[in-house]
């Protein structure tokens, strides 16, 4: 990899960590705390958030119509969604160990937790949870896919990707044949490297 690229890539883990301090910042301005993946608010901002829940018939009275429609198309994505991750996880069980690929945890990347907010009614939660369940399995089937592109052929495109995934940028450049040939074994193997899973 060129020594200007690398440059980016730590200037870019730099600017990752100066992210999550402006987050925690802004936790703290909401005043809540997240303690073993658990969201903890005051009780006084808890109280707060009860008062602008919407009560759920009022909910489905003020609905728009295409809203109403559209749901159950919508929530028939939900079966596919299963199966692509039952099938994902039943891949990577299976082959990443014989190839000494790290495991892909699935708890990093499927996040509920906007049900701990009060001011969301029982409809809003199953919507949040249901979108909470499709980014996060999207993501965590990236990373499987990334690490197993990461075994099979870690070359980078030609083309300018609209958003590689967590291993890309340690990939063996376009074209280079010579580093593809001398680098394939270790970039093959070294999964403790870039800002995803070990």
């Amino acid at each position: 990899m060129a020594p200007q690229i690398g440059e980016l890539i730590e200037r870019i883990r730099k600017l990752e960590g100066e992210l999550e301090m402006e987050l925690a910042t802004r936790r703290e301005e909401l005043r809540f705390s997240l303690i073993n993946r658990k969201v903890l608010f005051e009780q006084e901002i808890l109280a707060q958030h009860r008062q602008l829940k919407t009560g759920l018939l009022r909910y489905l009275l003020q609905a728009r119509l295409r809203n109403l429609v559209t749901a159950p198309i919508i929530y028939a994505m939900f079966f596919p969604l299963l199966l692509l991750d039952a099938c994902v996880t039943v891949y990577q069980f299976v082959c990443f160990p014989l190839y000494g690929i790290p495991k892909v945890r699935r708890r990093d990347y499927l996040i509920f937790d906007r049900h701990n907010l009060a001011y969301l009614n029982l409809f809003e939660k199953i919507n949040c949870s249901y979108c909470s369940y499709g980014n996060g399995l999207l993501s965590y089937v990236k990373e499987v896919v990334a690490r197993t592109e990461q075994y099979w052929c870690p070359i980078k495109h030609a083309q300018r990707l609209l958003q590689a995934h967590s291993r890309y940028s340690h990939f063996i450049d376009f074209g280079d044949a010579e580093a593809y040939r001398r680098e394939l074994e270790k970039v093959r193997c070294e999964f403790n490297r870039n800002g995803g899973n070990k």
